[in-house]
């Protein structure tokens, strides 16, 4: 498939996509969305959730009769054992899609852990993270997905999977927009039906995915490969068939 090279991502082949946000902001529907779409116009992708770690130590301190990661691990060692799964996470994700050639379309980037440090107080360790971290390429892309701190809150709520305090959304909210990288993001309102969202992130890729703008034709609906189905929730992530390991997504003949 031929492609425009004029365009402000330069000349370079699509590698990496990352999607970023406070939880509940919808990074995992749309990075799953994303994937899709990409192998859908001839780029195969591989989705990769890079947790850190954080949701498995939660559950984990329940067990042992903590409140939470933190009143498990103590506040400075939670930190620091979620920047090392996160680190692992990625850099298995990125190793995979130089071997495969695949697109990596990834659900949590290395701001994450930046927000992260930051809403948790935990600015001590940033520096240090920071150098460990910089051993990864920026995404050619990195969609900053937005939303209001309490609707965040209620869609967690609403999943049942996982709790965060409005507090810390608020705080890692913040974190987000004044990170220094923060002008290199591309904001999208997550607030917003996830059809309306996905289509502004492929709107944003269009050198390599096609948006189609037009109106749906009277009659059978037609087959639109690069148009995921409607959503009409978001999907937890530990209802999807794929949570076990990185998602590979093969283009269609």
């Amino acid at each position: 498939m031929a492609r425009s090279t004029g365009t402000r991502y330069g000349t370079a082949r699509l590698r990496t996509v990352a999607l970023i946000g406070v939880d509940g902001s919808g990074k995992t529907t749309q990075a799953h969305r994303l994937a899709e779409a990409l192998a859908a116009a001839g780029h195969p992708a591989t989705y990769h959730r890079n947790a850190g770690g954080r949701r498995w130590l939660g559950r984990a301190a329940h067990r042992l009769g903590r409140p939470d990661a933190q009143g498990l691990l103590g506040r400075d060692a939670m930190l620091l054992v979620e920047s090392v799964l996160r680190w692992l996470a990625i850099a298995m994700a990125l190793l995979g899609c130089l071997f495969t050639g695949r697109v990596a379309v990834m659900d949590r980037y290395a701001a994450c852990q930046y927000a992260s440090l930051r809403a948790h107080g935990g600015q001590r360790w940033e520096r240090l993270i920071r150098a460990a971290y910089r051993v990864f390429p920026q995404p050619q892309v990195t969609f900053l997905l937005t939303v209001p701190p309490a609707e965040a809150y209620r869609r967690i709520e609403r999943r049942g999977t996982d709790q965060e305090s409005l507090p810390y959304l608020t705080a890692a909210d913040l974190a987000y927009r004044t990170l220094p990288e923060s002008p290199s993001f591309v904001p999208i309102d997550g607030d917003r039906p996830a059809d309306q969202v996905a289509r502004e992130i492929r709107a944003h890729l269009a050198e390599w995915v096609s948006v189609d703008d037009e109106p749906d034709e009277p009659g059978p609906q037609r087959y639109r490969p690069w148009l995921p189905g409607p959503v009409t929730a978001l999907v937890p992530i530990h209802a999807l068939p794929w949570t076990t390991g990185p998602v590979a997504i093969q283009a269609r003949p």
